[in-house]
């Protein structure tokens, strides 16, 4: 089951483990070994976890890379979803059947 309107998860990693420890961004980000602005960015919504992010967050906080990576791949999607409505996308069918009997088919 999907969420509704996922947050991004920056404001996960700030809420739930930079502010629980007191942590400032350029102390986690020292211990992340990164740039403060790179994880600044991500804290802000600006970017997005990355492979390699998730991976340094689950050394650091002792999560699963895979929990991170779900975040932000729910977060992708639901974003998406929102706009979906406005993507030009064909639908393609095996040998021009209609995917809709009884209607015609689109000629957009």
């Amino acid at each position: 089951m999907r969420m509704h309107n996922p947050p991004h998860p920056g404001e996960v990693l700030k809420e739930l483990c930079l502010e629980p420890l007191g942590l400032s961004v350029t102390e986690a980000a020292e211990a992340l070994g990164v740039s403060r602005k790179t994880l600044s960015s991500i804290l802000n919504g600006r970017a997005g976890i990355s492979p390699e992010m998730a991976i340094r967050l689950s050394m650091a906080f002792g999560t699963s890379a895979e929990s991170w990576l779900n975040q932000q791949s729910m977060f992708d999607l639901w974003q998406v979803e929102q706009r979906q409505p406005t993507l030009h996308v064909k639908r393609l069918t095996p040998n021009g059947e209609n995917p809709n009997p009884g209607m015609e088919p689109s000629r957009s």
